[in-house]
């Protein structure tokens, strides 16, 4: 039974995205973050100190690879204000997604996964943007880099369990999480509701 909210459609757009990154993790390089006399004593295993440069590497190896990956091309040349980090193109389509990793030797986290002002915007301004979170798990080798080919959590905003950091006003969930299939209308009166934002406060009563 088809749904009338428009969650079907975001549920086939997680899938095939899924398909495409779990054929790109078998063909996916390991990599030196730099030369050995640069770091003689190994890179500490952190995060957010190579994230930028993981994410190009899984963002360029898949417009690199397009064809083996069954999709026509991968956009990402885009500014930085953008909530996606690629659009990827295939079957008349185009996919908005967000590349995160994780490093799978430390704890499962709850992630500041978007800034709340700016989802609710983006959503609220253009119907047809569904944003897809692609996670990838690596590992930390001295200098090297290796992706982590069992590990893939694709997911939604829109299904995400919603909790809001009151410190800087972001949605706040663990990368592997259980989805809640919810309408459009109703993850944004949430994002609305939840949200410390004084402009976004302004927006929902402009609204009532």
């Amino acid at each position: 039974m088809r749904r009338k909210d428009g969650s079907q459609n975001i549920v086939a757009g997680l899938d095939f995205i899924r398909g495409v990154y779990l054929k790109l993790l078998n063909i996916l390089p390991s990599f030196d973050v730099t030369d050995r006399k640069v770091l003689p004593y190994g890179l500490k295993a952190h995060t957010r100190s190579v994230s930028w440069l993981v994410e190009q590497v899984i963002v360029q190896q898949t417009k690199f690879r397009a064809k083996d990956l069954g999709i026509k091309d991968v956009n990402f040349d885009l500014p930085d204000t953008c909530l996606h980090d690629c659009e990827i193109i295939a079957g008349g389509k185009k996919y908005f997604v967000n590349v995160k990793i994780h490093n799978t030797d430390g704890k499962e986290n709850k992630n500041d996964i978007a800034a709340v002002e700016k989802l609710y915007f983006q959503y609220s301004t253009n119907s047809d943007y569904n944003l897809i979170y692609a996670c990838f798990g690596i590992k930390f080798k001295d200098i090297k880099i290796l992706f982590v080919k069992d590990y893939l959590e694709i997911f939604s905003p829109q299904f995400l369990p919603i909790y809001i950091n009151p410190r800087n006003d972001k949605i706040q969930a663990l990368y592997n999480h259980k989805p809640i299939t919810r309408s459009r209308k109703r993850f944004m009166d949430l994002l609305r509701i939840g949200s410390k934002s004084i402009v976004l406060k302004k927006y929902g009563k402009n609204k009532k």
